[in-house]
């Protein structure tokens, strides 16, 4: 899956949150000053080739529909951005975060204990 760039992530962030749009509603949703409408619909056709979304056809109308989930998305851009920036180690990367933001010790447990109850949520035969 390739990465996105910020105007397409903006534009994927909308249709995520329709969840199925035409242009002008995505334009509408965009922060001020809103991109131009044909701007827009050239970054959509972007996004079409790249396999991120689809579309219905209305006549000459065509209402868009993402074709990759934001959790799909997010798991693909995460794996690569701890692969990229910290050798591929989690632990590198939370260790970073914990010294840059000034993690305390309850935050670090807190932390610990969320991605505990994920992992045993998601084990065959965890807590269901």
């Amino acid at each position: 899956m390739k990465e996105l760039t910020k105007a397409e992530e903006q534009i994927m962030q909308l249709l995520w949150e329709q969840e199925k749009a035409f242009v002008k509603d995505i334009v509408e949703q965009m922060p001020d000053p809103k991109p131009a409408y044909n701007t827009v619909s050239t970054i959509i056709r972007i996004l079409e080739k790249k396999g991120f979304i689809g579309h219905n056809a209305y006549g000459k109308t065509h209402e868009y529909f993402p074709l990759v989930s934001r959790k799909d998305y997010t798991s693909t851009y995460m794996k690569s951005f701890i692969r990229n920036y910290f050798s591929g180690s989690f632990q590198e990367m939370v260790s970073f975060f914990a010294k840059e933001d000034k993690m305390s010790v309850a935050d670090l447990d807190e932390l610990m204990d969320d991605v505990k109850c994920d992992l045993e949520t998601e084990k065959p035969g965890g807590n269901d």
